[in-house]
C-alpha cells in the first residue's frame, strides 16, 4: 500500500481508506473486526467513520455503534498506534432542538462521546458531516480550534460542503487566525462527477486539501457486479443504484470499464478506483466492505494507474457535458 500526505499536512494516510458504514448494519461486529484485520495486514492505516453509524439500520443498531466496533478493535488488537482515525459531527444523536447541528455545545458534547465511544484521547481527524447554515462559520472553527488546542482533536475536515461554504470557512480561519479544515470528503465517482468536479475541486487544488471521497465505486454499481442483462443483485440498496445508475449512460461506463481493465488483467471495481487515483488530487478514496474477501479484491488497486488516455475514454464515457474539462493539472 502506497501512502500520500493529507492535502498541505504533514500526514501520511494510506491510499485506500476504510468506509465503516456498513459495521453494524451489514457486517455484524466479528465480521467488522476482520475487514479491519485485512486492511491493517494489507498496509491501510485510514478509518473512516461517523458518530450517526448506524442509526438508520432499525432496532438492533444506533448512533456510535460503528465507532464502538472501531474501539474494542483498536483496544484488543493494541493497534491505536497504527491507526489514522476520522470521524464525523453532524447528524441527529439524540431528540430535542440541539440533538443535531454544528453550534459549539454539539461539537464539544459529541466530541466527548467519540472519544468514549472510540477508547481513544484524541481523534486524528474530526470532520464536519455536512453543512449547518443555522449556525455561524465562526462558532463552527472555534468550537474545532479549541478542541485541537485542547489535544483532543489533531486535524479538521468537512464532508459534504457545497464549495461557497467550503470557502467561507478557509477564508474565516485565515482571518481568525483559526485552524482551518485539511481535509474534504465529497460524493465522488465516475457516475458523480459534477458534485465535486464542478468548483470544489479546484478550491480544494489550490489551497491544498486531502480529499478523500466516499461512494467511489457509486454505491456499488461500479464493482462490476451490476449487469445490463443480469438478475439484480442480492443487495439492500440494488433497487436504488439501478434507477440512477441502470440506464444506457451507466451500462456504457461499465463497458468501458471491463474494456480497460482487461488490458490490464483487473476488474471493473479496480479500474474505476483506478481512474480515481490517477487525479493527483485525490488522496484517498473510502472503500467499503462486508466482508475481508471484498475487500482484498479492492487491493488490486494498488499500483494500478491508468494512462491519460483510459482517463479520457471514462472521462467521455460518463453522463457529462462534452464541453468540460476537468482541471486535473
Amino acid at each position: 500500500m502506497d501512502y500520500r500526505k493529507m492535502g498541505r499536512t504533514g500526514l501520511f494516510v494510506s491510499e485506500l481508506c476504510l468506509g465503516t458504514m456498513q459495521f453494524g448494519w451489514t457486517a455484524d461486529e466479528p465480521t467488522s473486526q476482520k475487514v479491519m484485520d485485512a486492511f491493517l495486514e494489507a498496509g491501510g492505516n485510514f478509518i473512516d467513520t461517523a458518530d450517526i453509524y448506524t442509526t438508520w439500520a432499525g432496532n438492533a443498531s444506533y448512533g456510535g455503534k460503528s465507532e464502538e466496533i472501531i474501539g474494542r478493535w483498536m483496544k484488543d488488537r493494541g493497534v491505536r498506534d497504527k491507526v489514522v482515525i476520522a470521524t464525523k459531527v453532524r447528524g441527529s444523536m439524540t431528540d430535542g432542538p440541539n440533538g443535531e447541528g454544528l453550534s459549539r455545545h454539539r461539537i464539544i458534547q459529541c466530541c466527548e462521546n467519540s472519544l468514549r465511544r472510540l477508547q481513544v484521547d484524541h481523534i486524528d481527524l474530526y470532520q464536519c458531516h455536512w453543512a449547518d447554515l443555522n449556525t455561524p462559520i465562526e462558532e463552527t472553527l472555534s468550537a474545532l480550534d479549541d478542541l485541537v488546542h485542547a489535544g483532543k482533536v489533531r486535524y479538521i475536515g468537512a464532508s459534504n460542503y457545497p464549495a461557497w461554504r467550503l470557502m467561507e470557512a478557509l477564508w474565516t480561519s485565515d482571518k481568525r487566525n483559526l485552524n482551518r479544515f485539511d481535509c474534504y470528503q465529497p460524493e465522488y465517482s465516475l457516475m458523480e462527477r459534477r458534485g465535486f468536479e464542478v468548483e470544489a475541486m479546484r478550491v480544494c487544488k489550490h489551497y491544498g486539501l486531502g480529499v478523500i471521497p466516499y461512494s467511489p465505486l457509486a454505491a456499488g454499481f461500479l464493482t462490476g457486479k451490476y449487469r445490463k442483462d443480469a438478475s439484480r443483485p442480492d443487495s439492500a440498496r440494488a433497487e436504488g443504484v439501478l434507477k440512477n445508475y441502470g440506464n444506457e449512460s451507466g451500462w456504457g461506463v461499465i463497458s468501458t470499464l471491463e474494456q480497460i481493465g482487461n488490458s490490464h488483467s483487473k476488474s471493473v471495481a479496480q479500474t474505476a478506483l483506478a481512474w480515481m487515483l490517477s487525479n493527483p488530487v485525490i488522496t484517498a478514496p473510502i472503500i467499503g466492505a462486508n466482508n475481508p474477501e471484498q475487500l482484498k479484491e479492492l487491493f488490486g488497486v494498488v499500483g494500478y494507474r491508468l494512462s491519460a488516455e483510459e482517463v479520457k475514454q471514462l472521462n467521455d464515457a460518463t453522463d457529462y457535458p462534452k464541453n468540460w474539462r476537468p482541471i486535473w493539472d
